[in-house]
């Protein structure tokens, strides 16, 4: 699975020749390329160009006399393939705002219904325009909702619009929207496990937590959040279970419980406790969460935290165990 969008770093001099001779040739040979000046003006002190090619692609450049900043989804042609990667936060700012510019105005003819929402579309940029996934993460909120059911891509959207516009994860961009995977094939399993980690991090953060996500541990393991408030931490880790129209359990308290049971006799029991676990049955139709919340199965794991988010913000949930979490403002208990 290829990465997210980065920048390349040249510390090399370059001119219009150079850029001629040793990038749009070997682009224009390989795949047909158009070189053409920047949508908006370069950052201050640069000479930029954008390279379109002829099966969609796109690539930025742009350099001044101490070096270069190149940022596509394309080959990279051979002249910066000794170079370091970088993130957009990794970057001058003039750099990455110049290049974000771009690529969100291109999202917006591209996608509109997806550049509307202004949160998603920035956290996720470096996946939407990535090599490989830009189409698969794209489909997968306009066609799958981003995992919830009976819900159209408009009303995810929202959802996610609403926990990422609190910024309590703009640090953590990469290291959360590169989840989501820049791959040519649209796993849902796995994108809907990410989601639940967003679904997650919302409770958390109207609970009033602060969030930290990919804790490492003694363990050698990484688990999905520390929650801090009242100068108090917990640790979370989030499970996901598949709802049962698409996996073998058709039952959706076995898939409850089979989930949570796989995860606590795993990397949970390895840990040896103090973790709360949250499992996520956001994918799961009202009539499968019915079943659940009638039944509250356990999950092998205490203390844990089952609960259902619909798009409107609404969360369900119950627990088992001694929750050392605060989420009652949050979760309406059933």
């Amino acid at each position: 699975m290829a990465s997210p969008l980065r920048f390349r770093r040249s510390t090399e001099s370059w001119s219009d020749d150079r850029v001629e001779r040793d990038l749009y040739r070997p682009l224009d040979g390989n795949l047909g390329a158009r070189q053409s000046a920047a949508r908006f003006d370069p950052p201050p002190g640069h000479d930029a160009v954008r390279f379109d090619m002829d099966d969609g692609s796109m690539a930025l450049f742009c350099w001044d006399d101490d070096g270069a900043y190149w940022l596509g989804n394309t080959e990279t042609p051979s002249a910066l393939w000794r170079t370091d990667k970088y993130t957009f936060d990794e970057v001058p700012y003039p750099v990455a705002r110049w290049a974000q510019r771009i690529l969100l105005a291109n999202l917006a003819e591209e996608d509109p219904w997806l550049a509307a929402f202004d949160y998603v579309s920035w956290f996720f940029l470096p996946v939407f325009f990535s090599k490989d996934g830009r189409e698969t993460s794209r489909r997968f909120f306009r066609d799958h909702a981003a995992g919830f059911p009976d819900a159209t891509g408009e009303q995810a959207l929202a959802f996610y619009e609403s926990a990422l516009r609190t910024g309590a994860l703009d640090d953590y961009r990469y290291t959360m929207a590169s989840k989501l995977g820049a791959s040519q094939h649209l796993d849902r399993t796995r994108m809907d496990a990410l989601m639940g980690e967003f679904d997650a991090a919302k409770v958390l953060v109207d609970a009033g937590y602060d969030i930290v996500p990919e804790i490492e541990v003694t363990t050698g393991h990484s688990l999905d959040f520390r929650a801090e408030r009242d100068g108090r931490a917990n640790l979370v880790e989030v499970t996901r279970p598949t709802p049962p129209s698409r996996r073998s359990a058709g039952s959706p308290v076995v898939a409850v419980r089979e989930t949570g049971g796989t995860k606590a006799g795993g990397q949970l029991q390895k840990h040896g406790g103090g973790v709360v676990m949250f499992v996520d049955c956001t994918s799961f139709r009202d009539d499968e969460w019915t079943q659940v919340r009638g039944e509250q199965p356990a999950v092998r794991h205490r203390p844990a935290v089952v609960f259902r988010c619909r798009p409107d913000g609404s969360v369900e949930g119950y627990q088992k165990g001694s929750v050392p979490l605060d989420l009652g403002g949050v979760v309406k208990w059933v």
